[in-house]
């Protein structure tokens, strides 16, 4: 073989190299997912705001991660429930005043995420927009009034007027809620007494919110449907814009929220 066959030869690429470098991307592919996804099971999972259930203190563009140890973990701890957990593993109480994900009982597959109000045997009620715990009335201090864009219908949004309340529960957790009126569809309910095992959940935009008073979409829902606390927003984008449109984001951000803790502080 000349030297110029030769080096013909050592320049012509090794087949089996090749299937080398494919087979170690794909291993490296699977392992990343793995990894991603035991982080997404045990740890943290990110979850996004898309309706304004939960203002003023959650917003739509909000991101923020849901602790999944906080309360255990179920089968609806783990991607697309794949894992038929009984009951809850490593299970941990739920506070009053958490702001949580869970699956919507009627389906079982959508996220929801409300504040915990009602704890099980609880006897929550509303009565002329003011909320009772066990017969007594949850104090509020009215803050002011606000403007806060609200979706009347598909693709049709009003500005409307709220007043802006601190609420603070029997346990001492403060946080800000929104009332349209006192005298909403939701703002006068029957007594709702928690059965063993449920919880009663309800949005901080008081006469937005489909949650627990609903009890055809929503109801009680139980310790099992839970998927975790949300902890932390770690990105927020407002102005109608998309989080893949990166083009936005220098005047879209809201940085005053960046890395914002969610829970309620305590009086």
């Amino acid at each position: 073989m000349s030297q110029s066959e030769q080096d013909v030869k050592d320049d012509v690429q090794d087949p089996q190299f090749h299937g080398n470098e494919w087979w170690e991307l794909i291993k490296t592919g699977v392992i990343a997912l793995l990894i991603a996804a035991v982080i997404r099971t045990i740890l943290f999972e990110p979850f996004n705001i898309p309706s304004g259930s939960m203002k003023p203190n959650l917003l739509v563009g909000d991101y923020l991660f849901v602790s999944k140890f906080s309360y255990g973990y179920s089968q609806y701890s783990t991607p697309f429930g794949i894992i038929p957990i009984e009951g809850r593993v490593n299970a941990q109480p739920i506070e009053r005043g958490d702001v949580a994900v869970f699956k919507l009982p009627s389906n079982n597959k959508t996220d929801y995420i409300k504040r915990v109000i009602g704890l099980p045997g609880d006897k929550i009620q509303v009565i002329r927009g003011r909320l009772y715990i066990n017969g007594f009335r949850v104090p509020r201090e009215r803050v002011g009034e606000v403007e806060s864009r609200k979706q009347i219908a598909s693709y049709l949004n009003a500005t409307v007027r709220m007043t802006e309340y601190v609420e603070t529960l029997p346990n001492g957790v403060t946080y800000h809620i929104y009332e349209e009126s006192d005298q909403g569809p939701l703002d006068d309910t029957p007594v709702f007494t928690v059965p063993e095992g449920h919880y009663f959940m309800m949005g901080d935009n008081r006469d937005n919110s489909q949650d627990s008073r609903v009890m055809q979409q929503v109801g009680f829902v139980p310790y099992k449907n839970f998927v975790g606390r949300a902890e932390r927003i770690f990105f927020s984008i407002g102005d109608g814009a998309q989080i893949w449109e990166i083009w936005r984001w220098p005047a879209a951000i809201r940085y005053d929220r960046l890395f914002q803790s969610i829970s309620g502080g305590k009086s």
